[in-house]
């Protein structure tokens, strides 16, 4: 208790030792997060550590992020280091291509049908439709977490319908923190968006009737919002979608 008390303005008053006790969990995380992508072989290499951020001008931060790293690295904590996002955000406003790396925070990609092989699969997850054995609930990955995505680098994939004259597609977006996610039933995977595509009926004699036609499903990646296309490719007609970066 002699570590906190209040003053004759009636004002709540810590010493150091509390002040160091109450971030020590906080500063201790941010500690082994960082350890864990410096041992990435991507930054295997790095020379420089620029501190930034609100949080970064906290004295107790600074003291441990210097304390852990200083020996690999230089660690640099420019002048204002509370509005350096604020400041990226203005001049990412003000031209967008100034930013032409991201990483992708996320797993992203959609649930599908596959053919059902026997002993790859789980019994649970075979559908039969029209005398074929489909497994559900795949999770066919566009873009894994943490993998570099240029500004407007477009993922493309093609399906088809899973039975011959289906008149609607549907494809739903998932995403996940991990890269290990098969299954779009796995722990972790959630929705994060809908698309829907009707199929208008085609009665030219070249027209796929008898055979499932191509649907080409896009992901365009780089911006703060991820934007997602599903186009029939015999008719050309495309249905688009937008997932936030940020708050996905």
């Amino acid at each position: 208790m002699h570590l906190v008390k209040w003053s004759s303005q009636g004002m709540l008053r810590m010493s150091p030792e509390a002040m160091n006790e109450l971030f020590q969990p906080t500063v201790s995380q941010i500690i082994k997060h960082i350890d864990d992508l410096m041992k990435k072989p991507e930054v295997k290499d790095i020379k420089f550590f620029f501190l930034v951020g609100g949080f970064a001008e906290s004295a107790i931060l600074q003291h441990a992020i210097q304390s852990a790293f200083s020996s690999s690295c230089r660690v640099i904590i420019p002048q204002d280091v509370g509005l350096t996002i604020l400041k990226g955000a203005v001049l990412f406003g003000l031209d967008p291509t100034i930013v032409r790396v991201r990483r992708s925070p996320l797993t992203y990609g959609v649930g599908v049908l596959n053919k059902f092989v026997e002993g790859k699969h789980p019994k649970e997850k075979l559908l039969v439709k029209e005398g074929k054995n489909w497994c559900t609930d795949i999770f066919e990955k566009f873009v894994s977490v943490d993998q570099s995505v240029a500004l407007g680098e477009v993922v493309q994939r093609s399906y088809c319908p899973a039975r011959v004259g289906q008149r609607k597609i549907i494809i739903n977006i998932y995403c996940c923190a991990m890269d290990e996610a098969v299954y779009i039933t796995d722990p972790g995977v959630r929705k994060c968006g809908t698309i829907s595509l009707e199929l208008e009926e085609l009665d030219e004699p070249s027209s796929p009737k008898k055979s499932r036609r191509e649907i080409r499903a896009s992901m365009q990646f780089g911006d703060t919002e991820i934007k997602v296309a599903a186009m029939d490719v015999w008719t050309s007609k495309t249905v688009r979608a937008s997932i936030d970066f940020l708050s996905n």
